[in-house]
């Protein structure tokens, strides 16, 4: 996930006036030219956010430092700071577009006609063929679970967000009629899939994501697939 290519950096400070050039026109005199806002514009923070998670992902949350991002994002330091006042702050940001990365290919994935048991498998399959990218990015979960942690709320919420898109329903088992809630399908798909993360990591030569189709059917029903 490389940042696109981003214009020529200025350290000129935030809030300040866009620089003003004289331009001569078919008269010969001269008007102002504008050459447009620079600060906190969308497309330059959306380039910074792509930066960041290509960083994160590389050398994960803490080794990753700000003037790596903003290298990459082709702005300087104090541009940066402008957009995000902390590394913190844009750890969020990069997590926030990963999710909406990851929702977008997998809306393109259902639009392809690929069974809804195969569709969180495919999603995560660029993920599981990157072995320190997937740790850096667990490693980020793991550190999560502290309260303390600035990341920590937004995975709270993720659950939520993953919940409304399942039903309750039926789960095969030796109880016949066994009921789930929509909560717990939520804990055991995101269970699963962190423990074959782990799994993933500790021996790469076992194939993994079948077995996220395998469970994936066991309790996706009518409702879950449209």
């Amino acid at each position: 996930m490389q940042g696109s290519t981003a214009v020529a950096p200025t350290d000129r400070p935030s809030g300040a006036a866009s620089p003003v050039a004289d331009t001569p026109t078919t008269s010969g005199t001269s008007r102002p030219s504008r050459r447009g806002p620079y600060s906190k514009t969308p497309a330059r923070r959306a380039e910074i956010v792509r930066a960041a998670l290509a960083s994160f992902a590389e050398h994960g949350y803490e080794r990753a430092s700000l003037r790596d991002i903003a290298a990459r994002a082709e702005v300087t330091h104090a541009a940066l700071l402008r957009h995000f006042a902390s590394k913190d702050e844009l750890l969020l940001a990069a997590l926030a577009q990963r999710d909406a990365d990851d929702e977008e290919l997998a809306h393109r994935i259902m639009q392809s006609q690929v069974p809804a048991e195969r569709v969180l498998s495919t999603v995560l399959a660029d993920e599981f063929a990157h072995p320190e990218h997937q740790r850096n990015w667990l490693a980020i979960t793991v550190a999560a679970t502290n309260p303390e942690h600035p990341a920590h709320e937004f995975f709270i919420a993720r659950r939520e967000r993953m919940r409304s898109h399942l039903s309750s329903g039926r789960l095969p088992t030796a109880s016949t009629g066994e009921e789930v809630t929509a909560d717990e399908k939520v804990t055991m798909m995101m269970a699963m899939m962190d423990g074959l993360r782990i799994q993933a990591l500790l021996d790469p030569s076992r194939p993994t994501l079948p077995l996220l189709e395998t469970f994936m059917r066991l309790f996706v029903t009518d409702d879950d697939r449209t």
